[in-house]
């Protein structure tokens, strides 16, 4: 299973990834403080929704468009357009979203969100469309292993976001989740072994899934 890390421009903590083999998660947020520099790793594109609903900001196009256009070919995947919480403006982002992403980096992710079901994106889902797993806390765990049996029967990529304990890393990987991301490991580099180990370790002897 893949770790992501938020973005950081501190020389120990991208040292610390490096030698783990950990991603970051580029973010349009990251723009003014010179978070698009992904310094020799690969990584993956956030298209900051999260971020502006902690915030109680607007989301912001824009600086998404720039990103994916700067950085969005040797992007691991790009993660479709949503609203965090809201099933059916989310639902129309992904029918609006995903042709103009077509192309651009290597798969697109849906943000499954609150109230949705399989049924709700079963259609879109291939190869090159995969299910990142967002929404708010309580709904995302309770619905994880939903969005795992879904991405097992279409064999698609999964992808879980906001994953910064050892709990949720297991969660992850009982729901056989490809990735993971989160902002623990670069905001404490100390945390960066302990979370390391559990995204390695084999949990309940389950095998580790390959990247459709």
């Amino acid at each position: 299973m893949q770790p992501y890390a938020s973005q950081t421009n501190t020389g120990r903590n991208i040292r610390a990834l490096r030698r783990a083999g950990w991603r970051f998660l580029l973010n349009p947020v990251g723009k003014n403080s010179g978070g698009w520099n992904p310094h020799g790793l690969d990584y993956a594109i956030d298209n900051g929704a999260w971020s502006a609903f902690a915030n109680d900001d607007p989301w912001d196009q824009e600086p998404f468009e720039e990103l994916c256009e700067r950085f969005g070919d040797d992007a691991d995947f790009i993660v479709v357009p949503d609203v965090v919480g809201q099933a059916k403006a989310t639902l129309e982002n992904a029918d609006l979203w995903l042709p103009i992403l077509d192309g651009i980096g290597r798969r697109r992710l849906i943000a499954v969100q609150d109230g949705m079901v399989p049924e709700d994106i079963r259609a879109w889902l291939s190869d090159e469309v995969g299910i990142f797993v967002g929404g708010t806390t309580d709904w995302k765990l309770e619905s994880l292993p939903t969005w795992g049996s879904l991405a097992a029967s279409v064999d698609c990529y999964l992808h879980v976001g906001r994953v910064n304990t050892v709990r949720r890393i297991r969660m992850c990987q009982d729901a056989g989740a490809h990735s993971f991301d989160g902002t623990s490991a670069t905001r404490y580099a100390v945390n960066l072994r302990r979370l390391d180990g559990a995204a390695r370790q084999m949990h309940m002897f389950q095998p580790q899934k390959e990247p459709p």
